[in-house]
């Protein structure tokens, strides 16, 4: 059986095959760090999983929900929405999803016709250009300039700017980068997608978590004119420590969440039932475990980015959110003698028995992604392997 061209120009997730490599070389008796995946590495909450249990022996997890999520939970992301952005909304404007991911493909099949484009700032997330792919739309890539932290400007995106321009992602904080876009930044931005009639894509996932004197403001927030040309897409993975529950949402024009709400009665039924119940407790019951992570991961980044400078060669800006470092290896390569991150990358794994994620799957080919999501024993001897790694090359 021939596969489709669709399925042929696929491309896995860079960050899932640096995971599952890393996982399948522990598995062969090998002492592999891993700092991959953009995953927490506490447990749920126990109020959460306490509603998650209560939920399944009351029998209400046992069975099918309504396609846009159970009225509590759809009410519940209103209710969250309304204390941490300042928006009203009703619950017809939502929709609860398998997590964010679906979330953002859903709306890419709705939103798009055959060679719509998207812009999409650089570094990127992995899933955005192929998911526009999937839905024969065509991503132009706006490229960040390392000098302004990888943030795009107005300027920039209309260059980019064509007839057939439908929508702008906008990811703040960033994955992979941890940077932030400012108020005065975003307003620049939103407003000229409102004169263009751009939709925004806000996947604010990280909003919750940054760190030192830096604010998330949420695009949406910025006037009236702007939320109304604005999708928000966001879920409870990062925030609350859920990557496995797989509940995302999405916020916005009740026309656009209809449709994306007809995709998901073909493609998932519903979201987990059981998830769902766990995520009504995630949004509106006590708070306190966000905030423990947040500072359990600036305590993390504020001791981990003065080492990763100390390897040779690196260049890195402070993140200012998410959980990410995105360094600069371009001359630790060449230390090296290596021109091609992957490859690396790639060394790095089998040498030194580090996994990272290279920086190619985020269109940033000087750049690699580590994860400050782990363990501070993981990310203190993942930079000792590196900076050994490093001098063992030089001496070559």
């Amino acid at each position: 059986m021939e596969l489709s061209k669709r399925a042929k120009q696929l491309k896995p997730s860079v960050t899932l095959a640096a995971s599952a490599k890393a996982k399948e070389l522990k598995a062969q008796g090998l002492d592999i760090l891993s700092v991959t995946l953009g995953e927490p590495d506490f447990p749920t909450p126990e109020n959460i999983q306490q509603a998650a249990i209560a939920a399944i022996q009351s029998g209400k997890a046992s069975f099918y929900t309504p396609t846009a999520g159970i009225p509590e939970l759809r009410q519940a992301v209103v209710s969250y929405i309304e204390r941490y952005y300042g928006l009203t909304y009703s619950p017809k404007e939502t929709l609860i999803t398998d997590g964010a991911k679906f979330a953002l493909y859903a709306l890419f099949q709705v939103i798009l016709d055959a060679q719509d484009e998207v812009l999409i700032p650089v570094p990127y997330w992995v899933s955005y250009a192929d998911q526009v792919q999937l839905a024969e739309g065509v991503p132009v890539f706006v490229q960040g300039k390392e000098e302004n932290q990888f943030k795009v400007t107005v300027e920039q995106l209309t260059a980019c700017l064509t007839a057939k321009t439908k929508a702008l992602v906008l990811n703040t904080p960033s994955n992979p980068t941890g940077m932030i876009y400012t108020k005065e930044e975003l307003q620049s931005i939103g407003e000229w997608a409102v004169e263009h009639n751009i939709l925004i894509i806000a996947d604010d996932i990280y909003g919750r978590l940054v760190y030192g004197d830096a604010t998330f403001t949420p695009i949406a927030t910025i006037s009236e004119a702007i939320r109304r040309q604005t999708m928000i897409i966001n879920g409870v993975s990062k925030t609350y420590s859920m990557t496995g529950w797989r509940i995302g949402f999405a916020v916005g024009d009740q026309k656009i969440i209809e449709a994306m709400t007809n995709i998901a009665s073909q493609a998932t039924s519903n979201p987990t039932a059981v998830s769902q119940y766990a995520a009504v407790e995630a949004l509106t019951g006590p708070q306190d475990s966000v905030e423990a992570m947040r500072k359990a991961f600036e305590e993390r980044l504020n001791r981990l980015y003065p080492l990763v400078l100390e390897i040779p060669g690196v260049k890195c800006a402070k993140p200012q959110g998410a959980f990410y470092l995105f360094p600069n290896v371009k001359e630790t390569m060449a230390i090296c003698g290596y021109d091609d991150v992957t490859i690396f990358t790639d060394d790095l794994l089998k040498e030194a028995h580090v996994a990272l994620v290279t920086g190619a799957g985020f269109g940033a080919p000087e750049n690699i992604r580590i994860s400050y999501a782990s363990d501070w024993e993981t990310l203190e001897q993942t930079v000792q392997r590196i900076k050994a790694f490093v001098e063992k090359k030089r001496q070559k």
